[in-house]
């Protein structure tokens, strides 16, 4: 099962993602549903109490919508919002991306699991288990329609962490240091995403020649100086966040 996917990216580098096999789906799939378990029965419980006091005609409409809903909402906000892990996926090493590699969006991670029954009602069960044998990518139907794919974690260098914009478009601590951001392109834009978005994943050789020839010309034409302590994938970061906000990109 486990075999390595190729991706050609917009920089011209040949990335490598080792696919994950269905032993460590598996094992995290097992973990998150313990974890699902877990807060559904003390969900339940707890809403049972307060219902009973305020509404107890609702009480098992609420549970059953509880019980109903919880795995949905579990899978998609996590894989969503935590760069595509759960609970169990941190657990075993393994995390979901898009197809082209990149880190996966909330409308992907929405889109395969809502289609998360199709995999798991019995009778059809078999039907994701084919879906991984027979394809290239060992995509599920989930991860067909959503076009994404689960890989083992790269360990990167530890400073480095996933983009910050896929995560929340909070203020970059770095943005007063880029300054305002005037003249900059919507291409300017789209190289700094893309680079920071999967910087982690490259070799450090690849690292530096991008830096070099994707970050240090944008730097200098919008007059984003060096900061002294400060790696300039942070300074790439905050220019792509300040520059997304203000437009309304992210």
């Amino acid at each position: 099962m486990d075999h390595d996917l190729a991706i050609l990216s917009p920089e011209k580098t040949i990335l490598t993602y080792r696919l994950a096999g269905l032993g460590a789906r598996v094992g995290a799939h097992l973990i998150d549903l313990l974890a699902i378990l877990t807060v559904i029965y003390a969900l339940a419980f707890g809403l049972s109490l307060l219902f009973a006091r305020i509404a107890p005609d609702l009480v098992g409409a609420v549970v059953i919508l509880t019980i109903s809903i919880f795995p949905f909402v579990y899978f998609i906000f996590l894989e969503g919002l935590w760069n595509g892990q759960t609970l169990g996926k941190k657990a075993a090493g393994i995390r979901v991306r898009m197809a082209d590699g990149t880190p996966i969006t909330f409308n992907a991670a929405l889109g395969r699991n809502l289609l998360r029954p199709a995999d798991m009602v019995p009778g059809t069960y078999f039907v994701g288990l084919l879906a991984i044998f027979t394809n290239p990518r060992s995509q599920r139907i989930g991860d067909l329609v959503a076009n994404t794919v689960v890989t083992y974690e790269r360990r990167a260098a530890a400073y480095f962490q996933p983009a910050p914009h896929r995560l929340a478009p909070q203020q970059h601590p770095f943005e007063e240091a880029v300054g305002p951001l005037r003249g900059m392109t919507q291409d300017e834009y789209d190289a700094l995403r893309r680079m920071c978005d999967r910087f982690p994943d490259f070799t450090a050789t690849t690292q530096a020649r991008l830096l070099e020839e994707v970050w240090r010309p944008i730097a200098d034409r919008r007059g984003v100086p060096e900061v002294t302590g400060v790696h300039p994938i942070y300074l790439a970061e905050a220019m792509v966040m300040r520059y997304g906000r203000e437009r309304g990109l992210l």
